[in-house]
């Protein structure tokens, strides 16, 4: 026992040099019976048959999270008795009975279009063909196949397309894994709903047809392990994917491997757990190849490397997110100096009204632009300036404003040149930088937001090409704003669009921005473009989080409390953080309520999908 307890101090650079191997609640040191195998046994046998009502314990690291049930395998049986497939997997009531059935829907968008696809998959497949083609021989799989069909069961044989490509894939080669036929129409709306009537009209009791549900196509895909559940959540962002970034990362996370990263990761932790199982019940009255002490100290060493490549998946996922919600950027400055005429020149329309009376904006614009294949959602606010300058309307405009840039990712500051005129009749340009303004740039820089300055009205500077900006002024805004590196300030104009206005080198930088925020974090704090990781969801990241939480709470079970290593709690805190690995892929014990996350999966499909 001393041996295993030196052995995890080190392995946990902890410092306790009395922590005690115990099972099921009782102290090696105080208990008589502990070195008794029969006993101690008996004891761990009993206390993992206990109920679920009784078998709880209170976590130790988050209170928030309660008590958490500790189910034996006989009782995962039987609620799996009660309505649960082999996966472990609460059964759907339109799969109860019905997963045999045969489906058929629109697989494009309706209305009138060049072609409409019908999509038909299940058993009944090959006599939908035969009743919509009579007398002729049977598509070769994977073939496209000219073919007339005509209505079933009419005398004349009625055609309802004369030219109809006809394809055949037979199970379980197939998207659903079963037989699929697919209907390639004219798209006429008649003909849509003729061939869709007809194939209703061949359901009997034996063999049912039915209309196919949302996502339906893709639900029985996944039951028959022909996609895998991130493999559907990325299916679906290609199916809502607006910009090019978007689309950029729909395809890689449906073509990457995170399911089997996720799987191999809850792999390890269930060979881990089946490590510490086998010193809790054998450790008495069996000899092993391997001290118990190496064992744990093996396990705690496989969850420390685990522990970073988790963490990078749920820092990448918030990266991804970013492309799939849009990333927020607000643009700020003092009233009049052009925010309302470069977002304007951004989304290429006259989406705000722009006047050279100071305080036209009063309230925050919303507007969402695609920039660099970027996703945007832009923000025009109203002009910062001193509070006792402004009335009550404009005082709430500029508190709303303040709010905006607090929920930003980026910001972008508008600054205005101005001219005073000399004695001499000539004007002088110079720079104003208004306090309210710095106050907000500052405090973006604090909370880690990217910053850029956008210094407008160049065009009285008269400068020479390739030239934006005086060197004066770049030195006046670093001196105000240390940390802003000079690449982040750019001079444009906004009244003369011209190849030399400056917009493009800024909206450049922002697509440079975008790209940093949004690469997949690695190993060695570098950053790689949309790699695996990226292509982790909201509701993966928040799995993985609970994950970690387990794996900490292992840890700290391990290390013991009060001196004492609680070897049983802790499998079973590496059984739940299996467990949360099972619900992202679906698959596995500890997957049961994945039917809720499909159901809300697939309701965002569309019908044929």
């Amino acid at each position: 026992m001393l041996q295993l307890s030196s052995t995890l101090s080190k392995t946990l650079g902890r410092g306790s040099s009395n922590t005690i191997l115990r099972v099921g609640g009782a102290s090696a040191n105080n208990n008589p019976y502990t070195r008794s195998g029969l006993i101690w046994r008996w004891a761990q046998r009993w206390w993992r048959a206990r109920g679920p009502t009784t078998a709880s314990y209170r976590r130790g690291l988050s209170s928030s999270r309660g008590r958490h049930l500790i189910r034996p395998k006989q009782q995962l049986l039987q609620t799996r008795a009660k309505g649960e497939d082999a996966r472990g997997i609460h059964t759907h009531e339109s799969e109860k009975g019905e997963i045999g059935n045969t489906i058929y829907a629109l697989a494009t968008a309706s209305g009138r279009a060049a072609i409409a696809v019908v999509r038909v998959s299940g058993p009944a497949c090959l006599n939908v063909y035969s009743s919509l083609c009579p007398s002729r021989p049977p598509p070769a799989p994977r073939k496209a196949t000219l073919r007339a069909l005509c209505r079933p069961n009419s005398p004349r044989e009625e055609v309802l397309d004369p030219g109809a490509l006809v394809l055949f894939f037979p199970a379980p080669n197939s998207h659903t894994g079963e037989d699929v036929l697919e209907l390639h129409l004219h798209g006429g709306p008649a003909i849509i709903r003729a061939v869709l009537f007809s194939i209703s009209t061949l359901s009997t009791p034996q063999v049912p047809i039915r209309p196919a549900g949302p996502g339906e196509f893709t639900r029985r895909a996944f039951a028959n392990n022909r996609l895998s559940l991130p493999q559907i959540e990325a299916l679906g962002d290609t199916l809502s994917a607006e910009t090019e970034q978007q689309r950029k990362l729909s395809v890689q996370a449906t073509t990457s491997g995170l399911s089997r990263k996720y799987e191999q990761w809850r792999k390890m932790l269930l060979s881990a757990r089946g490590e510490l199982e086998a010193i809790i019940d054998f450790s008495e009255d069996q000899q092993f190849d391997t001290a118990p002490a190496e064992i744990c100290s093996s396990v705690v060493s496989i969850i420390q490397e685990l522990k970073p490549m988790i963490q990078l998946h749920v820092d990448s996922a918030v990266r991804g997110e970013l492309l799939r919600s849009g990333i927020s950027l607000a643009l700020v400055g003092a009233p009049n100096a052009g925010k309302s005429s470069l977002l304007n020149r951004v989304v290429g329309r006259e989406a705000a009204i722009v006047s050279g009376e100071a305080g036209t904006t009063r309230d925050v614009v919303d507007l969402t632009v695609d920039i660099g294949g970027y996703m945007v959602l832009l923000a025009d606010t109203a002009g910062l300036r001193k509070a006792k300058l402004a009335g009550e309307i404009e005082k709430e405009g500029m508190r709303r404003a303040k709010e905006r840039v607090q929920g930003s990712h980026v910001v972008i500051a508008v600054l205005s040149i101005e001219t005073k005129d000399g004695n001499d009749g000539s004007s002088t340009p110079y720079l104003p930088l208004p306090n309210e303004v710095l106050e907000v740039l500052r405090e973006a820089q604090d909370q880690y937001k990217q910053v850029l300055v956008a210094v407008n009205k160049t065009d009285l500077l008269h400068l020479p090409p390739g030239r934006t900006l005086p060197e004066h002024f770049f030195n006046q805004i670093t001196s105000h704003l240390p940390t802003l590196p000079q690449t982040h300030i750019h001079g444009i104009t906004c009244t003369h669009p011209s190849p030399s206005d400056g917009i493009r080198p800024l909206l450049a930088t922002l697509t440079q921005v975008f790209a940093k925020m949004t690469a997949a974090a690695t190993d060695n704090d570098t950053f790689s473009t949309l790699g695996d990781a990226i292509g982790t969801t909201d509701r993966q990241r928040r799995l993985l989080e609970e994950c970690m939480s387990y794996l900490d709470a292992f840890l700290d079970r391990i290390a013991g409390e009060g001196g004492e290593a609680d070897v049983v709690v802790a499998a079973e805190e590496l059984r739940f953080a299996a467990g949360c690995l099972a619900q992202i892929t679906g698959r596995g014990e500890g997957s049961g309520d994945v039917e809720e996350v499909l159901g809300v999966v697939f309701e965002k499909f569309c019908v044929g999908k």
